[in-house]
């Protein structure tokens, strides 16, 4: 199976964009803490910094575009398909969850 480079660094570009859009919401809470989002972003490891910034917003209440970013990110990634398979609770069902509440309320 041959990978197109250049489609696969545009996808990169494409979920790194939502997931710093997603990060600036929560530029200015209080006690939150971003470090370990920003070094898996610095090493484009897009998925745990996905993973970070579930966790954080899971206990904040945070506007629906935060999740909505989130949400476009985690399709670029094909995190959705991939907790079909999986028997726990994967930050791309939180994601789902909070963007379901989000969209209720607004």
């Amino acid at each position: 199976m041959t990978v197109n480079r250049e489609a696969l660094h545009a996808s990169w570009n494409r979920t790194r964009g939502h997931l710093d859009d997603a990060r600036s919401h929560l530029a200015g809470q209080p006690d939150t803490d971003l470090a370990g989002t920003l070094e898996f972003l610095e090493h484009n490891e897009l998925g745990l910094a996905f993973d970070c910034l579930v966790d954080v917003g899971d206990d904040l209440d945070l506007p629906l575009a935060f999740w909505q970013h989130l949400d476009r990110a985690a399709r670029e990634m094909r995190l959705y398909s991939d907790a079909l398979h999986k028997p726990h609770l994967t930050a791309a069902d939180l994601c789902r969850r909070h963007l379901a509440a989000a969209s209720e309320r607004e």
